[in-house]
């Protein structure tokens, strides 16, 4: 069998607390507050360019990012919105969260997964010059393998070995078949992305350490100038693969960590284009006019991750308790304008890896029940007194104050530590320093790897230390096969035992958004908000 990737391309929130129990509710349980704008998924990919117009070419797009950027190093894990301005990235993915040809021209199997066949455009190069041939995609895939701390290590393992066959042909086999091995060469940045090629040139020549700092890709952009903790300056690159591409002369990326500060620069016009991360971002901007919002709830959650290896949530009955405390009613309403999309799965109720099994699994708000998991939890020598650690941003804190008297209520006495989103993401969740910890996950554009990530052991985003034998081998064999409906399967397992074993706390889906000006154009990006810039331009 033949399967091919051909080219298609489809203010801080007040929180409402009385310690009696009872809330006075605008519009519990809507998704639609009593006023102002709809929360809903409007252009979750980008602009459609082909009625954009002629674009005009010139010009410095400004961004804000959530947090600062760690590193350009493909092998080291972070979030960077500009990786793939200085990159590009070999595959990409379609709307359909399929992998679809961009750097490469071609990626193909013939005998079910095993073998895969990457064609590479020859008119691809470097910013330096040197070409992005066979060896240079060969020499970044084996630096995954080699560098066991890298986001894309557990998915570069898979392959047995590497070859060119010519300059613009690599061969991959693999130690197991897999279908959704090319999806690992689209994948956004921070989930680990092996499309990422770093110039081998400039890595032989500058060392390993400099493309944290330099990166040196294929991207339409190169590096000019970074000033830490103030700006980071790319201009064009003139010898990019796409012709008349790109548009803009320049970007500018400005860390921007807290929230207030950050909105309020995009509708005060000091800059262009900000990524939005909370709730509260999203629905301000659906309701400015004069802002284009693109948003898409996709699979994923926001939850509270369980430090599954520190008391008192390597207990089950704890897990249980937090679940069961936490009034989805009240908190819709007090926080998210009525308009919170609650979760209770890493998949949403739309997609077809949800169950009603698991639906079942998944704790109903009990009060009572809560308060007798916790009495049985101390009678048997246990603490109920925790930290919860979480961002500085407005509404994480006001989220945090209602966990605080949500659980106090069944028994629970959580002390709360505020920390800013760099030092929270590095210091904290990555580091395992926590019992409980708040996260913002999703929307992502797939099932892989986000639950991968998340939940098979050592997942490079399972910072609870979750683990389950089932749910690993579920998880290998959605990657593993190449039939749809057993992948569906499998899906549906993880999906059941990881609500069963209450692998984190899920309470409403995610809210990741990309926020405009109205003169931005020809946007095009991923759910996760992984921004492709060669089309993109200024319409003034």
């Amino acid at each position: 069998m033949r399967r091919s990737v051909t080219h298609r391309w489809r203010t801080r929130a007040a929180v409402a607390l009385v310690a009696a129990g009872t809330l006075v509710l605008a519009a519990c349980g809507s998704n639609a507050g009593p006023s102002g704008p709809q929360l809903r998924t409007i252009n979750p990919h980008g602009d459609n360019i082909s009625t954009e117009g002629t674009p005009k070419d010139g010009g410095t797009l400004i961004l804000a990012e959530d947090r600062e950027i760690v590193s350009f190093d493909p092998t080291v894990q972070n979030s960077n919105m500009a990786a793939l301005a200085v990159y590009d990235s070999l595959l990409k993915l379609d709307d359909k969260g399929e992998p679809q040809p961009y750097m490469a021209r071609s990626m193909e199997t013939t005998d079910n997964g095993t073998t895969w066949r990457m064609g590479l455009r020859p008119e691809v190069k470097f910013s330096d010059g040197t070409p992005l041939d066979a060896d240079a995609v060969i020499f970044n895939v084996q630096r995954h393998i080699d560098k066991k701390s890298s986001p894309s290590n557990r998915y570069a393992t898979v392959i047995a070995s590497m070859r060119a066959v010519d300059p613009t042909t690599v061969e991959f086999t693999l130690k197991n078949p897999s279908g959704t091995f090319p999806q690992l060469f689209a994948l956004p940045f921070n989930s680990g992305n092996l499309g990422t090629i770093v110039s081998p040139t400039a890595i032989r020549t500058k060392g390993e350490a400099s493309i944290a700092k330099e990166p040196v890709g294929a991207g339409p952009f190169t590096l000019a100038s970074w000033v830490r903790d103030s700006k980071l300056t790319l201009v064009r690159n003139p010898n990019y693969w796409q012709p008349g591409m790109p548009h803009l002369q320049g970007l500018e990326f400005r860390p921007l960590p807290d929230t207030e500060t950050r909105y309020a620069s995009i509708e005060n016009g000091d800059v262009d284009v900000v990524y939005g991360g909370y709730h509260t971002e999203l629905i301000r901007g659906l309701g400015n006019p004069n802002l284009k919002v693109y948003y898409g709830s996709g699979n994923g959650a926001e939850y509270i991750y369980f430090n599954q290896k520190r008391a008192p949530f390597d207990d089950r009955r704890m897990r249980e308790a937090v679940v069961r405390a936490i009034d989805l009613d009240a908190l819709a309403a007090s926080q998210y304008r009525g308009q919170m999309e609650r979760a209770n799965g890493y998949f949403g109720d739309t997609s077809p890896y949800q169950s009603e099994q698991a639906r079942d699994a998944w704790p109903a708000f009990d009060v009572e029940k809560a308060k007798q998991l916790v009495a049985d939890y101390k009678a048997s020598g246990g603490s109920a007194t925790v930290q919860y650690k979480t961002t500085n941003a407005p509404n994480r804190v006001a989220f945090a104050e209602f966990l605080q008297a949500q659980l106090k209520a069944v028994g629970i006495d959580i002390q709360v530590q505020f920390y800013d989103l760099a030092q929270y993401s590095s210091s904290v969740v990555q580091s395992r320093d926590f019992q409980i910890a708040g996260w913002v996950g999703g929307p992502v554009d797939g099932p892989f790897p986000g639950a991968f990530n998340l939940f098979h052991t050592g997942g490079s985003t399972n910072y609870g230390d979750y683990s389950n034998p089932q749910v690993d081998a579920a998880l290998d064999t959605a990657v593993s096969t190449t039939d749809p409906a057993q992948q569906t399967k499998a899906y549906q397992q993880v999906q059941q035992l990881t609500n069963q074993d209450l692998a984190v706390a899920y309470y409403s889906r995610g809210y990741l958004s990309t926020i405009a000006k109205p003169e931005v154009k020809g946007m095009q990006r991923y759910l996760t908000r992984d921004t492709f810039f060669a089309t993109m331009w200024l319409d003034r």
